[in-house]
């Protein structure tokens, strides 16, 4: 990104929610750990480059110790001989919190990221900040904006959004990566006006693609409900308007911005228990048959562990020309609160069938050693009760004062269990109207609904997200008329029974769904096979359904039963 071409701001998100966890444990080793140690060796071979081309640096890196990374940057500089203007932010550790409580840090937002640019700063450290925070807090210092100038802001935290993953809006986890060259995606960087529009590009010469498909992927990534709730603004996703506006260029325009809400988010991790794992390979004829024998022959030895959860995949085909795709694999999860019930002894005890089960009979791995889990929930707490602080590079503490809460708070959109859509309060500019559903008795085709559809899903703590767009507004009439909430968990019926939001969004011809409580404690846990969701959306895009025929692409082979690979 320092070389490649044109810069003013570098950022850099190093805090997932798994990541915080990780953190909260090196920092019960040691009180001077807690921050990201590779953005350390990064800097070793960037910073020098960085301040002769004027590019300031802004991350999060600092994570649970921004002075203590503060103080690192300075060391290593000054061992290189690089003067070097360091500034950082804090306030948003609120350990303790409650009982039990490894880490409690608040999602704060970008003014304290401006307060420290506008001191000079050449590099910001901050603790957990929103990830969009990296980008709209450079924006309001390079534009001077003020914390009621809504719609800028908005602008500038869509556009953050969208760097946030970094390749995933240049090519990289896209639906429809076979029509391009997504080997090498290059990073994404945003041209933010001063009115808060931007054109997402990237480099000359980077591989990867940006258009609008891979930029409304990013757009619908781990978002919920119209509102993307921040700390500084509340930007009105339903507004946004994306345009191709030249070769790797996609402008975004449109975006409305609301007050922000009184509270902040605080995401809490704690060491859940203990867990571990066995995996059983079933290979040949009678797999169910295997997998219920040794449950069986496990069910005692599990009868004192909190939950063992068992899970067959079958992998194995029929008439298999190789050992492997002629096995199936059997996941045996167990968790508890004491180490002992789901350490060695257990695992042992499962290898020890070796000789008397299922003919066969092997695992993947050796038995293991419990190890720690952790869960992630989120609660919120009042924005003015947060310490909010800039640490400027001269050492001033430079307190942030909490955005003012309107007489009238912008209300949370709801969360629904059924299948119509929630109905927000209209926003300050109008949207387009729902479109009517197709015409009826059309010759339909049964496909994957991915031939038509992309999606991009992720993790939310214990919740999951889909986002599900089309290409053209055929397509969209289609895809809301028929991809309900009830529709969704036919296609997915590991969804049924839980609370399932759809929220449609016209202007990008899309529909987003919110899955309560699918991931459970959230990743830390590994509650799932796909313990963050990352491939939730595939699986719904293999998924068949009747499409009408004329929205098919035309070079899409049929097979003679009517239905397309």
């Amino acid at each position: 990104m320092l070389s490649g071409g044109p810069l003013d701001v570098l950022t850099g998100d190093y805090l997932a929610e798994l990541t915080m966890l990780i953190l909260g444990r090196d920092r019960l080793k040691s009180p001077e750990l807690g921050y990201a140690k590779t953005f350390l060796r990064q800097l070793e071979r960037s910073l020098a480059l960085a301040l002769e081309r004027g590019v300031r640096i802004v991350a999060n890196a600092g994570g649970l110790n921004p002075a203590g990374l503060a103080d690192a940057i300075r060391a290593l500089a000054a061992a290189a001989g690089i003067p070097v203007s360091v500034a950082h932010v804090e306030g948003d550790d609120l350990m303790p919190f409650a009982e039990g409580a490894l880490t409690a840090n608040a999602y704060l937002g970008g003014a304290g990221i401006t307060a420290c640019l506008r001191a000079g700063a050449d590099v910001v450290v901050t603790g957990r900040v929103t990830d969009a925070a990296l980008v709209s807090g450079p924006a309001a210092w390079w534009f001077d904006w003020a914390p009621d100038d809504h719609d800028r802001l908005a602008g500038a935290v869509v556009a953050g959004h969208v760097l946030e993953c970094g390749t995933q809006s240049t090519g990289g986890n896209y639906s429809f990566f076979t029509a391009h060259d997504v080997r090498r995606p290059g990073f994404p960087l945003a041209e933010i006006a001063e009115d808060g529009s931007s054109v997402i590009t990237k480099h000359p010469g980077t591989g990867g693609v940006v258009s609008v498909g891979t930029v409304t992927a990013q757009l619908l990534y781990e978002t919920q409900g119209p509102r993307y709730l921040g700390p500084d603004v509340t930007a009105r996703l339903d507004t946004v308007r994306l345009a191709q506006a030249g070769a790797d260029r996609v402008s975004i325009t449109g975006v409305v911005g609301e007050a922000p809400p009184p509270t902040l988010k605080v995401g809490v991790t704690r060491i859940g228990g203990w867990r571990n794992e066995v995996v059983f390979v079933l290979t040949g004829l009678d797999v169910e048959e295997k997998a219920a024998l040794v449950q069986a022959q496990l069910a005692d030895a599990l009868s004192q562990v909190a939950t063992a959860d068992w899970t067959l995949a079958r992998t194995d085909h029929e008439d298999a020309r190789t050992e492997e795709t002629a096995s199936a694999l059997l996941r045996l999860v167990v968790r508890d609160p004491s180490p002992d019930r789901v350490g060695r002894a257990l695992t042992s005890e499962a290898v020890e069938l070796a000789l008397a089960s299922y003919p066969g009979f092997h695992v993947t791995s050796p038995p293991g050693p419990a190890q720690p889990y952790g869960v992630f929930t989120s609660s919120t707490v009042p924005s003015a009760t947060v310490p909010h602080v800039a640490v400027l590079p001269d050492g001033t503490r430079h307190p942030v004062p909490s955005p003012p809460v309107p007489s009238d708070p912008v209300p949370s959109d709801p969360v629904p269990t059924h299948a119509s859509d929630p109905v927000p309060p209209e926003p300050t500019r109008p949207l387009d109207q729902a479109p009517a559903g197709p015409a009826p008795e059309e010759p339909t085709v049964r496909v994957p609904l991915g031939r038509l559809a992309g999606a991009r899903s992720g993790d939310k703590g214990g919740d999951a997200n889909i986002g599900v767009w089309v290409e053209s507004d055929e397509a969209w009439e289609w895809l809301h008329a028929t991809l309900t909430v009830e529709e969704l968990q036919a296609l997915l019926p590991e969804t049924a029974g839980l609370p399932v939001t759809r929220h449609p969004l016209p202007n990008l011809r899309a529909l987003n769904f919110t899955i309560a409580g699918i991931l459970g404690a959230g990743v830390a846990s590994a509650h799932r096979f796909d313990p963050q969701a990352k491939a939730l959306g595939e699986w719904l895009r293999a998924r068949h359904v009747d499409v009408p025929a004329r929205l098919l692409p035309t070079h899409l082979p049929l097979t003679p039963e009517g239905t397309a690979p």
